[in-house]
């Protein structure tokens, strides 16, 4: 039998709450709440009166898909939190939530099952759920399955707040608990990022924000940039706003790699580079190996492999008549070398993102990226003996003897005999390679 939902009333929530919450003598302790441990009561409820909270960011990317693929309001969840019918799609997402499991952990459910609840889960003075949405939802099924009004899951103990608690204040609990070791792997990275989203609209910086998550600043501002550029992948590319299933999980790399990858980038070839990702993402099953293998397509090598796709497919990449380099964009060294006429890429993202040129396209990139990375390969493979001895004239030169004490002396000598000695054998074998070279004359 699947659990219903019976929505209680506010007030009705409310008066019962505080009837259960005066009667109560026990107590247990709210960590990093008001800047300090603050002690609350517990009560035992029906385990049909809290209602979960809407504004939980750990099942964001649920509601979102949601609201995309049944085109609800954008305001569905968060304007539904006393709509029976929005409770029951709330609890379906935290249900399922509930019986995840991996090889290391067990699913709450089971957990339930075995040991019942050993935590209150944290509301607020109006039954509102805070901490503890999953653990309702398991144990709600867990009570239905039953069909027992006798049964051990019709009641629920819940931690209460004070009245009051603000919505502010909520938030920042959510947040707490997502800094702690134990819970922080519980949110996917969409959730996790919208959560940080919250507290960094509240005006509060990224240095602040990294503090309370208890993690670095520059982690925080590449996951904000992360999220920025999956939501412009669902937007504009891939047309399905808030269907973040689609960037769920793994995708979490690309889009983090993004923002790196574009820097210092024209706004032009930014979007062009966009284009080449996302291309390689939506035909990521079309690649061997790993994606990330990739990255590079999209970042240094973005001109070479767009250009390349472009002869493949015979796409003109002349800029209109005209078009001169913005002079910011060039920077200040004079003598940085830029081509007379600037490349205009926008057939080549015209052609991945038309439909009946897409096959075709996506084709070229892949081949295009794969042998601009090969190519890099080889002249960083080529290269590596010039850079491991400049590496080492570099060092030498550094050496300062006058700082050397005199019981080093020998070894140092020792140490020059040898090098020399090496010095001797590679100029003998280049000699080689340049006689090999030449050939015989």
């Amino acid at each position: 039998m699947k659990y219903e939902i019976k929505l209680t009333t506010r007030s009705e929530r409310e008066a019962l709450i505080k009837n259960r919450i005066e009667a109560s003598t026990e107590t247990d302790v709210l960590y990093d709440f008001r800047g300090d441990k603050t002690p609350l009561k517990i009560a035992s409820l029906p385990v049909d009166l809290p209602v979960y909270r809407m504004d939980n960011c750990r099942t964001f990317s649920e509601q979102q898909d949601a609201i995309g693929k049944e085109g609800l309001d954008h305001g569905y969840f968060s304007k539904g939190q006393e709509s029976t019918m929005v409770q029951t799609v709330q609890h379906s997402i935290l249900a399922k939530l509930a019986k995840r499991e991996s090889a290391s952990v067990s699913s709450i459910v089971d957990v339930l099952k075995k040991e019942g609840q050993r935590t209150a889960i944290l509301i607020t003075s109006t039954g509102v759920v805070v901490n503890g949405n999953r653990r309702l939802s398991a144990i709600r099924e867990l009570y239905a399955a039953e069909e027992s009004v006798t049964s051990r899951w019709a009641y629920v103990r819940c931690m209460v707040l004070p009245p009051d608690t603000t919505p502010d204040e909520v938030d920042d609990i959510e947040a707490n608990e997502q800094a702690r070791p134990q819970t922080k792997l519980e949110y996917d990275w969409i959730g996790d990022a919208q959560l940080v989203r919250r507290q960094v609209n509240k005006g509060r910086t990224a240095k602040q924000v990294a503090d309370q998550l208890r993690r670095n600043e520059p982690d925080i501002k590449n996951l904000l940039q992360s999220i920025d550029e999956a939501d412009l992948y669902l937007n504009e590319w891939a047309k399905k706003p808030g269907q973040y299933s689609l960037v769920s999980g793994d995708a979490q790399q690309i889009f983090g790699d993004l923002p790196k990858k574009l820097s210092n980038k024209p706004v032009a070839l930014q979007n062009a580079s966009r284009a080449i990702a996302w291309s390689l993402f939506d035909n990521r099953d079309q690649i061997p190996g790993r994606l990330y293998a990739l990255n590079a397509a999209f970042g240094q090598l973005a001109e070479e492999v767009l250009t390349d796709v472009a002869d493949q497919l015979d796409i003109s990449t002349s800029a209109p008549a005209g078009a001169e380099p913005d002079e910011e964009e060039l920077g200040f060294d004079l003598d940085i070398q830029t081509p007379d006429t600037p490349q205009d890429f926008a057939g080549v993202v015209n052609a991945l993102r038309n439909d009946d040129t897409r096959e075709e396209a996506v084709e070229a990139l892949i081949e295009a990226a794969q042998n601009s990375i090969e190519k890099e390969r080889g002249k960083k493979s080529s290269n590596a003996a010039l850079k491991g001895l400049a590496q080492v004239h570099a060092k030498l030169a550094g050496v300062d003897l006058s700082t050397a004490s005199a019981g080093t002396y020998p070894a140092i000598g020792k140490q020059l005999v040898s090098i020399r000695d090496l010095l001797s054998k590679l100029d003998k074998k280049l000699e080689n390679l340049k006689a090999g070279s030449l050939g015989p004359s």
